[in-house]
């Protein structure tokens, strides 16, 4: 039986489209009998799979990985006041063992913290014990009330990466929110997915945080998509859970802390910023099939062309290339249309004329078209997926800045944020922000924006001397 070939909404419905698109190219199924927990098919695990190891590699160079418990005692969980304030709506209570009522209720973890630092009180003792650069790959729970959306707002996060540091000094921890920014800067360079960094207003930092930087990208539908952050925690929960070290001088010290994570948002962020109306569209560097190898098999040379297309996925195979063959019995537009859909980057059609002319007909995800002689053919292929990779990364980059306007007054404010995000002068003060969100219906997101260009100077709202500052609706 033929693939089902029935299209995808248009991108330009986004939320229909993504939908859609998730289970049409088996990511995700949203059909399981609770609210904000979806199952990850195969396919959509093997991309988490390689998403993810590309994230673990990025943090093993100077982090170890490490696991602690679901489980956080309310007891210690309510040692904090500021930071179980901060969640007190959205945590998951484990109030009985069988039938038997607890004697302590305990949290399914919405973060870690109170789950960890109790550890690292246990675990830090002197200077030379530092820095402590620990991370987990988990699951978490947070009862969204929200409209939930899949790898978007969940109440069931699958693959939450949460790296956690101590340091002697609060400028060590500073030192170690920026590798930390760098490190997703350059894991998100990977996915070919551009990013606007910024620090978080005071009223919107991580609960217990001295400061809080956030990762952002833009969505197709002008959105913001928070897709990482960075906190600075300072000795705030250091002092919560008695985390000391004796310095050189014997001295007792409370340590300085950050934290730091990523959630599957990436994958949702991959997946939106790339795909188009035909389906995913995945870079090499994540993608479960990097090359698929299409027999066009016509008449009597069958065996030959089949046998001609093995042996070229033995010879990608062993190169390390992820390759697949695809000899089902369907028509030739059915294989393609099926590859497409679950975004491979380059497609290798094989047939009699090719194998008359000692090539292959190469397609990328993009229907570019070229021909590969075989006997280039390791070379040809890694040439084309080098290029692609970086058409990729143009082509969301020149998006992202389609959507991304600085403005300097409310009127082009209001249609700036409209058509996607503003960058513009804000002096800081709550009372501005609140008359800015007040007028566009869109939030000051963040502050301190990175980025190369220049801003006028002055607070859009009461011209004040301002810094740039990122406006915008997000999810």
């Amino acid at each position: 039986m033929e693939e089902e070939q029935g299209t995808l909404p248009g991108k330009g419905d986004f939320s229909a489209w993504y939908n859609e698109l998730l289970w049409r190219a088996e990511i995700m199924d949203v059909r399981y009998p609770v609210k904000g927990l979806y199952v990850w098919y195969p396919f959509g695990f093997s991309l988490r799979r390689n998403v993810y190891d590309i994230l673990r590699k990025l943090l093993d160079r100077d982090h170890q990985e490490a696991l602690f418990p679901l489980l956080i005692p309310e007891t210690e969980f309510a040692k904090e006041g500021e930071h179980i304030k901060g969640f007190e709506d959205e945590v998951y209570w484990v109030t009985h063992g069988g039938m038997t009522p607890l004697d302590v209720r305990l949290a399914l973890r919405p973060t870690s913290e109170c789950a960890i630092y109790p550890m690292y009180h246990l675990w830090v003792r002197s200077h030379a014990d530092l820095p402590l650069r620990l991370y987990q790959v988990v699951n978490s729970f947070r009862y969204e009330t929200k409209h939930t959306r899949p790898l978007i707002r969940l109440r069931e996060i699958t693959s939450f990466s949460e790296a956690h540091t101590v340091h002697v000094s609060w400028e060590d921890a500073e030192r170690q929110v920026e590798e930390a920014l760098a490190l997703y800067q350059e894991f998100y360079a990977t996915l070919c997915v551009p990013v606007i960094i910024s620090k978080r207003p005071d009223w919107d930092k991580f609960p217990g945080a001295d400061y809080t930087i956030a990762v952002d990208t833009i969505m197709p539908d002008g959105k913001t998509l928070q897709i990482g952050t960075a906190h600075h925690l300072g000795d705030h929960f250091s002092r919560t859970f008695s985390i000391m070290y004796e310095d050189i001088n014997g001295e007792q010290r409370y340590a300085q802390q950050t934290c730091y994570g990523i959630s599957e948002r990436c994958i949702a962020a991959l997946i939106s910023t790339h795909g188009d109306d035909k389906g995913l569209v995945l870079p090499p560097a994540v993608a479960p099939v990097q090359v698929v190898v299409v027999p066009i098999t016509i008449g009597k040379r069958k065996e030959e062309v089949v046998a001609a297309a093995e042996e070229i996925v033995q010879l990608l195979s062993a190169a390390g290339v992820r390759t697949k063959i695809d000899v089902r019995d369907l028509r030739p537009g059915a294989k393609y249309y099926y590859w497409e859909m679950r975004g491979v980057p380059l497609r290798l059609e094989v047939g009699p004329r090719d194998l008359d002319a000692g090539q292959v007909t190469a397609v990328t995800r993009h229907g570019e078209k070229s021909a590969i002689t075989r006997e280039s053919l390791l070379e040809g292929v890694t040439d084309t997926l080098i290029r692609f990779t970086a058409s990729l990364m143009q082509k969301a980059e020149e998006n992202v800045r389609g959507r991304l306007r600085i403005v300097a007054d409310m009127d082009e404010l209001s249609q700036a944020v409209e058509d996607g995000v503003a960058v513009v002068s804000w002096c800081g003060e709550k009372g501005c922000a609140d008359a800015i969100e007040a007028t566009v219906n869109a939030s000051v997101l963040g502050t301190d924006v990175r980025a190369d260009f220049v801003l006028p100077g002055k607070c859009i709202s009461c011209e004040k001397d301002g810094k740039g500052a990122l406006i915008g609706r997000a999810y």
